[in-house]
């Protein structure tokens, strides 16, 4: 017994002490975006993420407690049921009270497990109550967002360059040439869909990840608690400019994001659809099989 307390013991301080090194690392107090050697999540500015964090707590400490007792069960049994301790094993096959046990408790982890995560899964959804609608296009390589409360407001998002005044004092491959901007403490429906390949809309700090699929329009929603800059990244390996696909999320109280948004209106006033012209595929080679010609819809 001295030895399963002291196994016990020691995998207690070592859990303790993973913790209060998470603890002596992590930024609460930063921006919202990735730090070099950052352990845990970035700080929650939403309702959404909030509950993301809540769950990621509640199964942290389940399976923390399950890995705790399983291996001090596994070093007890190993130090009571050895060979030079039973030189005659035992012949038991059956016990009902530990089989039922070991079914039972699983399934009521299961279930308390299960329980928080359907409610998430359902309240990020959606909102019913939408104060905005904002439209998220994924591109080979770029983000279209467009506010389809406000004329159909449309821009494209892209990565900074070396031709970009803002490029040296920016964040490589997270800062944008025209961030999204969002105002603070409205509801705001996020739909997402693609005019190319999957993408996906990632950002962590706001409790936002949805598929961008082609001929799909997927739903989501965020409401931002708070203003400052949120970056995330497109989540879906997309091609060669994957990791060039960044997004920067502005949040600004109401009264700011309704004056950006009538200089939006007129900066942007020229981003109109691009038209699409129809272009005729090239001839077959001699000697291939007929076919009809196919038009290709391209971009001027």
């Amino acid at each position: 017994m001295p030895l399963l307390r002291r196994l016990v013991a020691a995998a207690f301080l070592a859990t303790l002490g993973t913790a209060l090194l998470a603890m002596a690392f992590a930024e609460p107090a930063l921006a919202d975006l990735p730090r070099n050697w950052q352990m845990g999540m970035q700080p929650a500015a939403s309702p959404v993420q909030r509950d993301i964090h809540s769950l990621h707590h509640l199964v942290l400490v389940i399976i923390t407690v399950i890995t705790i007792f399983v291996g001090a069960l596994l070093a007890y049994v190993i130090w009571r049921f050895s060979a030079d301790k039973n030189p005659n094993p035992s012949q038991t096959s059956h016990n009902t009270v530990l089989e039922v046990a070991w079914t039972v408790i699983p399934v009521l982890i299961l279930v308390v497990i299960a329980i928080p995560s359907f409610r998430l899964v359902y309240f990020q959804d959606r909102t019913h109550e939408a104060d905005m609608t904002l439209k998220v296009t994924g591109h080979q390589w770029y983000w279209e967002y467009t506010y389809t409360d406000a004329d159909g407001l449309n821009f494209g998002s892209r990565p900074l360059d070396s031709k970009n005044t803002r490029w040296q004092q920016g964040i490589r491959l997270l800062d944008v040439d025209e961030p999204l901007v969002l105002p603070v403490g409205k509801n705001i429906r996020i739909l997402t869909t693609s005019a190319d390949v999957i993408h996906s809309f990632f950002v962590p700090s706001l409790g936002v990840q949805r598929y961008a699929i082609p001929g799909r329009t997927i739903e989501t929603w965020v409401r931002i608690d708070r203003a400052g800059t949120f970056y995330g990244q497109c989540n879906q390996i997309c091609g060669e400019d994957h990791s060039n696909m960044p997004i920067s999320v502005r949040a600004l109280p109401e009264a700011e994001f309704t004056a950006w948004l009538a200089e939006a209106k007129k900066k942007f006033a020229a981003n109109e659809t691009t038209p699409i012209r129809e272009v005729a595929a090239p001839a077959p080679a001699q000697g291939s099989v007929p076919g009809r010609a196919v038009l290709a819809a391209v971009r001027q």
